[in-house]
């Protein structure tokens, strides 16, 4: 995992605030990137959510979400009437929080998790909720007192942020692309003309291919940290090599009951990097990259196959994928400003064969007072109209993987700790020998 720090560009702060202040009387949204925007008209929303020793009312809420906002002022855009990186009103924060008392913690945070379309229900509010359940007859046996969730559109957090704000962190994103790191013309001018073909391209077979809208589920779990790195180091792997294939491997099925595909799985995975460039997204820190996993039966084969994709993927440019992304992003809004009708709510149901998306965020560790008594695990996770999303989240001592999807596959959750089991059981050969190159 490469760096997440919150460093920016350099940028004038006083006269950009005096530009937003007069972009967002106009548009709430025109502090939004190409990216941001394709975010927001999705409804793409994510969710953060852990327990806590400590106990909440809402006056302490309501003094959490003040600080969320000062270590992340991107909170207060978005909305009508918003007022970039200014604090928010009694009002307001009440709207935007909630307390409730319960009798136990069974269940949770699964029976906490939705699509979040309560977000975006109100135009005049801040994109983001705060809740807090709280014990009734305070610790139970693991000494949780409550239980915290923060729910946001994907448009103003992203895992980066919330690792950042999980340490008492700034998350504050200033301008992402380094625009003295030029992409020569001839490649702007590719990616721009691979942007638009695949923005028609995608509206098209959106229209046309778009499946119905299907049964949605949620799920989380929990696996202890040193128990992954012992195996990936057992299988010669990496370790998110060896969560990507526990997860494909589980949901997808073995034999002739396979939910996904008999052949190969599509599948997005992100990471982050910090060589960036003019042509980057100036809030988006994320890189997102495409794979293809190889179907095999056994799982040893399996795995392995999924780190030599990784590998040779990782080895070359990461960047060419991410500029073509945001050049449809960028198309997608031109042609949203002259026909608003479009992209439309089958484009968003269309996912162009992508079987999963795998979101492996930075490390959360907490520290510092704005996570003051957290416990772990620690859960974070993202929702998407087409996407099926694995969220994997590392901790000290766990890692946390998030589900989103169809509810044909979150059935299949179950078997991913058995097939860890088992493998964790196998006598494994050891890896083959790769051969000395020269």
């Amino acid at each position: 995992m490469k760096s997440f720090s919150s460093t920016s560009f350099a940028s004038d702060q006083a006269e950009l605030l005096a530009i937003a202040q007069a972009a967002v009387s106009r548009n709430p949204q025109a502090l939004f990137t190409d990216f941001q925007w394709f975010l927001y008209k999705g409804s793409d929303t994510v969710f953060y959510t852990a327990f806590s020793r400590q106990g909440f009312d809402k006056e302490s809420v309501s003094n959490l979400v003040a600080e969320m906002v000062t270590l992340a002022p991107q909170l207060t855009h978005g909305f009508v009437g918003a007022k970039p990186g200014q604090p928010f009103p009694k009002h307001v924060l009440d709207a935007i929080t909630s307390v409730e008392t319960v009798e136990s913690f069974d269940g949770y945070p699964d029976k906490w998790l939705s699509k979040s379309e309560d977000i975006f229900e109100r135009n005049d509010l801040p994109l983001f909720r705060v809740m807090v359940a709280v014990r009734r007859d305070g610790a139970d046996e693991q000494g949780r007192v409550s239980c915290i969730q923060v729910r946001s559109s994907h448009a103003l957090l992203e895992g980066s942020d919330s690792a950042l704000l999980t340490r008492s962190q700034s998350a504050s994103h200033g301008v992402m692309s380094d625009k003295s790191n030029k992409i020569d013309f001839g490649s702007r001018f590719k990616s721009t003309l691979r942007g638009w073909m695949t923005a028609i391209i995608y509206i098209t077979l959106g229209n046309l291919l778009a499946p119905p809208e299907k049964p949605w589920g949620f799920r989380t779990l929990a696996l202890g940290r040193h128990r992954l790195r012992r195996l990936a180091n057992r299988l010669g792997v990496r370790q998110r090599s060896l969560m990507f294939a526990l997860v494909t491997h589980a949901l997808n099925g073995e034999g002739e009951d396979r939910h996904m595909s008999k052949k190969v799985i599509g599948a997005a995975y992100t990471m982050l990097d910090t060589k960036r460039n003019n042509a980057d997204d100036d809030f988006f820190r994320v890189r997102a990259l495409e794979a293809k996993f190889q179907v095999l039966d056994d799982f040893v084969a399996y795995v392995r196959k999924v780190d030599e994709t990784v590998g040779q993927i990782e080895q070359k440019d990461i960047t060419k994928f991410q500029v073509t992304i945001n050049a449809m992003f960028r198309a997608l809004r031109s042609i949203n400003r002259i026909i608003p009708a479009l992209p439309n709510k089958r484009f968003w149901r269309f996912n162009a064969g992508m079987h999963i998306v795998l979101t492996l965020v930075p490390p959360h560790r907490t520290y510092g007072p704005i996570t003051h008594g957290m416990i772990e695990p620690i859960y974070c996770g993202a929702w998407h109209s087409a996407a099926n999303i694995c969220t994997f989240c590392p901790g000290r001592d766990y890692v946390t993987l998030s589900f989103s999807m169809e509810t044909r596959h979150i059935d299949n959750v179950g078997k991913i700790e058995a097939l860890l089991d088992r493998v964790e059981a196998m006598d494994i050969p050891p890896a083959p020998a790769v051969p000395a190159i020269g």
